[in-house]
């Protein structure tokens, strides 16, 4: 990445379910929360960058926040909303266009699935009324072809949530904070075969918020500065089989956008998935982060297994995975998601994690989000 940007700032508000907390009062606190950290006020940030999916427009967040006129930019990007917002404070640096750049995501889902209508997505309506635009369907179904074909057990559906909840219940930011066995995750309702009620992530209620600067800036500022090395989001290619995304095109294996923004992201950091110290994967359910691990290179397909059983993507093991309980333990806001993976791998590579601190110092973390209709931002992090 062309360009150095530091990131000096990170905040979060509380995740899961606030009565009486609105989307926006969650993003507000996300942000003072990060401009604390950052050492800096509001009339500070010189351009932001912000969205979600259906808490209202982040631009007018100033009447909270602050009437400074500075640019304000709503994105509204599926579950890359915070990547793209992040990309476009990046690209605000890079350009010269600001020194301090602010990107915030935030939502406050109701109860209950998300009620996608197919018209939004550019399908027709028969799509919805066959019941395609169930995720959870489309989830359980994906899973359950990819289990079969690298000859993978169930069980392990169980084991990925298992720890999801056991980070989460270290995390005080967390909305699932009980930890929960294999057993119990695995005898829970069933949702759609092979995926029960425990093993997905919940619609949920979250703000997230990142500051990003110069290293000058981060430098004169003495703050305890994360570079980011670099951020890819990427849309689905031809032949790619995803969410939303009704028809497989093209010859042999459906590709996948997660490898594509991986890809990318590794290509414009210089390092490689060997490199990267500590993981944040998209976990809508068990089966995403399983298959994330290798659709983003971490591992081969049909390796996970032996990773899983290794304990490999624990805490303490060779690629810890999601240490804040991922989406699992934190619930699905989709404006939020994507910064609050960047707040948690900036957590760790500041050492400042707590009781699910990565041991050993890490150096380069990586976040990677997927949603409808097949998109995908990734980022990769190296501690200064």
């Amino acid at each position: 990445m062309s360009g150095e940007v530091s990131i000096i700032g990170a905040g979060l508000s509380r995740f899961g379910r606030q009565p009486g907390v609105t989307g926006r009062q969650m993003a507000v606190q996300a942000v003072h929360a990060a401009l604390v950290d950052a050492g800096i006020a509001w009339p500070d940030v010189q351009v932001a960058f912000g969205g979600s999916d259906g808490a209202g427009l982040a631009d007018t967040l100033v009447a909270e926040l602050g009437l400074t006129g500075i640019p304000f930019t709503n994105v509204k990007n599926g579950c890359a909303t915070g990547g793209s917002a992040l990309v476009a404070a990046v690209n605000a640096i890079r350009s010269g266009a600001a020194e301090i750049a602010l990107a915030v995501g935030f939502d406050k889902h109701p109860r209950g699935a998300f009620d996608p209508r197919p018209e939004d997505w550019g399908l027709p309506v028969g799509y919805g009324e066959a019941g395609l635009m169930v995720t959870t369907q489309f989830f359980a179904v994906k899973i359950a072809r990819y289990l079969r074909q690298h000859d993978l057990p169930e069980s392990l559906l169980a084991s990925i949530a298992a720890k999801a909840y056991r980070n989460g219940a270290l995390n005080p930011n967390a909305w699932r904070r009980e930890p929960m066995t294999e057993e119990q995750v695995a005898g829970a309702a069933m949702v759609n075969d092979p995926l029960t009620q425990y093993m997905f992530c919940s619609p949920g209620e979250g703000g997230a918020a990142i500051v990003v600067a110069t290293p000058a800036v981060a430098k004169r500022l003495g703050a305890r500065a994360v570079k980011l090395l670099a951020v890819a989001p990427r849309t689905r290619g031809f032949g790619t089989f995803e969410v939303f995304s009704p028809a497989i095109q093209g010859e042999g294996v459906p590709t996948s956008v997660s490898t594509v923004a991986a890809q990318a992201a590794f290509e414009m950091a210089g390092v490689g998935p060997e490199d990267i110290d500590v993981a944040q994967l998209q976990d809508t359910e068990a089966g995403a982060e399983l298959m994330h691990l290798a659709e983003t290179g971490f591992c081969a397909h049909g390796e996970q297994e032996k990773w899983i059983a290794n304990g490999d993507t624990e805490i303490g093991g060779r690629l810890p995975v999601n240490t804040d309980g991922g989406c699992i333990a934190n619930g699905e806001p989709i404006g939020a998601s994507g910064l609050r993976q960047v707040h948690e791998i900036v957590t760790q590579l500041r050492g400042e994690a707590g009781a699910r601190q990565v041991p050993g110092d890490p150096r380069l973390g990586f976040t990677h989000v997927y949603g409808a209709p097949g998109i995908s931002a990734c980022a990769v992090l190296e501690a200064s």
